[in-house]
């Protein structure tokens, strides 16, 4: 059963529907954390059907924004968001720092009462496959804010003076509109300033990128992710309010990851065995074989994965990472 005081804010913030959907959440997330899935799911669905996010009440959705004549709308897509916390597979500590600025942003009233600050600047480090993308449209689910991620193809010009323009255009749009802004390869714009080889003007877009991350106070998050924090500019990481690391799952993650991807196609076999050969593999590595396995199930119209299906994925899976491997040489 929910607990009482989430069943007091429930009611108490009848009217104010994003505050209503907050403490909705919190009640589905628990029921679903007491291994009541399905119960969960039907409260989502009525949750959705029924109490709209504020901003889709008030923001137009991207397929609507080309009438508007926004300047920013041609260096953004929007994601389709799906997926909430109770998707993701994280280490603890990870998943304490998710959960913090979740409930930071959802208690946002109470901080400004007290005049406290709340996080709008965070960045994601790790190596690939290791859940940055994801995370980032688990916070916009359980936000209720729409996702976009910055077109990096777009954004970095081949006239590096338009580039500066382009990130404060973006900047801009992320100030006008509670939204979860995405960064992806955030190298490619944040490179450190000490590298002798880049071109001077390179620079001055790391400097004018420095003002804009520290000047940004929207009604919405930016979220920056890269694989290559070590090419970061060393004055980056000063103007983020919050650094979350990503790392490779270990042994109880792995676990737990092979149990949601085979919850409703269980392995004809000792799941626990094959851990250990999944180990230094990414989450989006994992997912891969699993699926990989599934769908080998499938088409033997089988109802169940085999031990063979599985080692035959995997297999395949080391063969792509080694051709990935030999694509870097």
């Amino acid at each position: 059963m929910a607990k009482a005081d989430h069943i007091k804010k429930l009611v108490g913030s009848y009217g104010r529907s994003q505050e209503f959907r907050a403490a909705a959440l919190r009640i589905i997330d628990e029921a679903a954390n007491q291994g009541k899935k399905p119960f969960a799911d039907a409260l989502r669905k009525i949750l959705d059907a029924n109490v709209s996010p504020d901003y889709q009440a008030s923001q137009p959705r991207l397929t609507s924004l080309g009438s508007q004549v926004d300047p920013a709308t041609s260096l953004v897509d929007e994601i389709n968001v799906t997926r909430g916390l109770r998707d993701i597979v994280l280490n603890a500590d990870t998943r304490s720092l998710v959960e913090g600025i979740i409930e930071e942003r959802r208690r946002s009233e109470e901080l400004r009462r007290h005049r406290l600050p709340l996080s709008t600047r965070i960045l994601f480090a790790g190596p690939p496959g290791c859940g940055k993308t994801f995370c980032a449209e688990v916070l916009a689910r359980e936000l209720s804010l729409p996702l976009f991620a910055a077109r990096i193809d777009v954004l970095v010009s081949s006239f590096l003076g338009e580039t500066a323009s382009n990130l404060r255009r973006l900047f801009e749009f992320a100030g006008r509109r509670p939204c979860v802004l995405f960064l992806d390869e955030f190298d490619a714009l944040a490179r450190t300033r000490a590298d002798t080889t880049e071109h001077n003007e390179l620079r001055r877009v790391v400097n004018s990128l420095l003002h804009m991350i520290e000047r940004f106070r929207g009604p919405g998050l930016v979220i920056a992710a890269t694989n290559l924090p070590q090419f970061l500019d060393e004055a980056i990481w000063r103007r983020f309010d919050e650094v979350v690391s990503f790392d490779p799952p270990g042994e109880k993650e792995v676990a737990l990851l092979l149990a949601r991807q085979f919850a409703n196609f269980p392995p004809h076999f000792n799941i626990e065995s094959i851990s250990p050969k999944l180990m230094g593999m990414s989450y989006a590595d994992i997912e891969r074989i699993c699926v990989d396995a599934i769908k080998k199930a499938v088409l033997k119209k089988r109802k169940s994965v085999s031990e063979t299906e599985f080692a035959s994925a995997l297999r395949q899976e080391m063969r792509r990472k080694g051709l990935t491997s030999l694509g870097k040489m």
